[in-house]
């Protein structure tokens, strides 16, 4: 038997793990289907669907998860539409050197009718010491839900 064809076989386990996780729930990608009407569900959504429009249906939780703690924790703009479900939880990383803002900013909403709620959320700081330029000073994303 070849001594390393187990550490391999670990090793690519491990990967496609990683790239499971990786893929799953981030970024505009994790938008429910533009097309039909979409089924209730789950989405999570990260800095890179800034901009975008999520279209949901009734009954479904959308997350927003901010990778750096100097985000406020995300509003919306209509409540009726898409509550704040639960806590904002701002999550520092343990590796982190105080003041870098290494961590999570994680705001979960339900939506509960039919209509379109602007989730907002803002910083100021864009490091230690450091302010934002003008235009990263405000993430948002645009939630249409369906009946």
């Amino acid at each position: 038997m070849n001594p390393r064809r187990p550490a391999a076989l670990a090793l690519t386990s491990a990967l496609l793990a990683l790239t499971g996780c990786a893929s799953t729930g981030t970024g505009p990608s994790a938008t429910a289907p533009a097309q039909g009407t979409p089924s209730p569900g789950a989405v999570t959504v990260d800095e890179h669907a800034d901009h975008t429009t999520l279209k949901v249906a009734v009954g479904t939780t959308v997350t927003l998860a901010l990778h750096t703690t100097y985000w406020s924790a995300a509003t919306s703009s209509a409540p009726d539409v898409a509550a704040p479900s639960g806590t904002p939880a701002t999550v520092p990383s343990p590796s982190c050197r105080p003041g870098g803002g290494c961590g999570t900013v994680t705001t979960t909403f339900a939506a509960h009718t039919p209509g379109t709620a602007r989730l907002t959320a803002t910083r100021t700081m864009c490091g230690e010491a450091r302010a934002c330029p003008p235009d990263q000073r405000t993430y948002e994303v645009t939630v249409e839900v369906t009946g």
